[in-house]
């Protein structure tokens, strides 16, 4: 039996990053305090200590000049990891990253590789504001030649980061800041978990939920108050924004007949349509009921305890979503 370890979300990501950097020099990390204090929430603590400021690089307050690097270093085949803290803040190096990242090794037929990842922190659920809990990861989904992974738990935080490292494409790696301090048991011994497949956390008959991000632990709480109630609901967990694990949410729901999404970013334009537009189109003649989205308002997250609580799904609002469905 394979020796587990308990360990949070914070330090599955960082034992994923140094152990990425023990296995391959080309791997360093980059951005606005990653150095000594390991960054404003210390995810990157320890990393300078052990490889020195050569590969723990600290630098000015430019997003910009950090995926710019980024874009360099890659293309001269080093491996960056770099840190953005909140999400709201990769909005200043958007040139850089779809002008330049996402579009290099295509322009150049594949002779240029743009290995390198961004991390990035979502904060709805920390009462951190409009400026800072925005949930973009729609916007980068949408950029031929990015990938864009959320990882749910610890587990697949560790994981999902070893293999976005290794990754020769740009990787936008999305952490869910409310979630760093949840425990869990995971392997000691190395494991990967691969970019564009779903993991299916509850098998069920009756309807697939799609969870995306943090909201697996909202949809776990769904599934069981609806188990109680006699219904059988599949959880699939995304992990892979882009590219979506389409395969095997078709599988699913080839099972259920019936689809509810679940994500923190806006129902508009959010990464649930797409997948809702690929189903019904893909599966029309399998669905016994509309695709359903449960998703935050077309609106800004508020500050205010309360309102942010209003705006963000949680498990009442995806069970009542779900039971619509069921009639």
């Amino acid at each position: 039996m394979a020796e587990m370890k308990k360990i949070n979300v914070q330090w599955a990501i960082n034992h994923a990053i140094a152990e990425e950097m023990r296995r391959d020099p080309s791997v360093f990390i980059i951005g606005e305090d990653v150095g000594g204090p390991g960054g404003p929430f210390g995810v990157t603590r320890g990393i300078k200590a052990e490889f020195g400021p050569e590969r723990a690089v600290d630098t000015p307050i430019s997003e910009g000049a950090i995926v710019g690097l980024c874009c360099g270093a890659a293309a001269a085949g080093l491996r960056p990891v770099a840190e953005i803290m909140f999400m709201n803040f990769i909005t200043l190096a958007v040139e850089e990253f779809y002008n330049q990242g996402s579009k290099m090794r295509w322009m150049f037929g594949g002779q240029v590789k743009q290995p390198f990842v961004v991390r990035a922190m979502t904060a709805g659920g920390f009462g951190a504001g409009p400026h800072h809990s925005s949930s973009l990861e729609g916007w980068f989904a949408s950029m031929p030649g990015m990938k864009v992974v959320m990882p749910s738990n610890a587990y697949t935080a560790k994981g999902l980061m070893k293999s976005a490292i290794r990754d020769d494409n740009p990787v936008l790696y999305v952490e869910p800041l409310s979630s760093y301090t949840i425990k869990q048991d995971i392997p000691v011994d190395e494991y990967l978990v691969p970019i564009g497949k779903a993991e299916v956390v509850t098998q069920g008959s009756d309807v697939t939920i799609v969870s995306v991000g943090r909201m697996r632990l909202e949809a776990e709480k769904a599934v069981a108050k609806l188990k109680a109630d006699g219904i059988n609901a599949e959880l699939l967990d995304l992990l892979t924004v882009n590219p979506l694990p389409m395969e095997d949410i078709y599988a699913s729901v080839k099972k259920t007949n019936r689809l509810v999404i679940i994500h923190e970013a806006k129902e508009v334009m959010g990464i649930g349509a797409e997948i809702a537009a690929s189903v019904q189109e893909k599966l029309f003649d399998w669905l016994d009921a509309p695709v359903a989205r449960c998703a935050a308002p077309f609106t800004h997250i508020a500050f205010q305890p309360l309102l942010e609580k209003h705006y963000l799904p949680n498990a009442d609002k995806l069970v009542a979503k779900v039971k619509g469905l069921m009639g």
